[in-house]
């Protein structure tokens, strides 16, 4: 069975731990720039919004690259970008709704969220279970596209 990040921003305090585990994890250092996960700030509310990528169904990002440099992992779900193969062309950067995949210039390559190959670090990393590694069907997934296929014009 598959398994997803699930998101809880009610319960994010904005303590950038996610963003300081995922960073570490994938660069080797402290720094939440390199961090494939990202916490935004509402200032005027005082709240906080963990995101990453989604892992959508339908990539945009997977099917935009010229290249073929971002490959489905059928293991986790995750969509991985090879770095070998990936020429930095951002075009995948362009497609993704989200704002999830991001140009390191210290490579010259893309990266974005693999779930840390199914042991996600963000998740482990939060103290507050605002992040947590979940069975897909648990997310709510499903309800979110629901929704959006109601605000979809027909």
């Amino acid at each position: 069975m598959l398994k997803a990040l699930q998101i809880e921003p009610e319960k994010c305090t904005g303590c950038l731990q996610c963003e300081m585990a995922c960073s570490y994890e994938n660069e080797g250092v402290f720094n939440p720039a390199k961090s494939r996960i990202k916490v935004f700030t509402f200032h005027d509310e005082g709240r906080f919004s963990p995101y990453t990528c989604t892992q959508c169904a339908e990539a945009w990002c997977l099917h935009a690259c010229p290249v073929e440099a971002i490959v489905l992992n059928d293991l986790t779900g995750s969509k991985e970008v090879i770095s070998d193969v990936c020429v930095g062309c951002k075009v995948c950067t362009i497609a993704c709704p989200f704002g999830t995949v991001n140009y390191n210039h210290d490579t010259g390559t893309v990266i974005k969220c693999d779930l840390c190959g199914g042991d996600p670090a963000c998740a482990k990393a939060c103290p507050t279970d605002a992040i947590t590694y979940v069975d897909a069907d648990h997310t709510g997934l499903q309800r979110m596209r629901a929704h959006a296929a109601l605000a979809l014009p027909q």
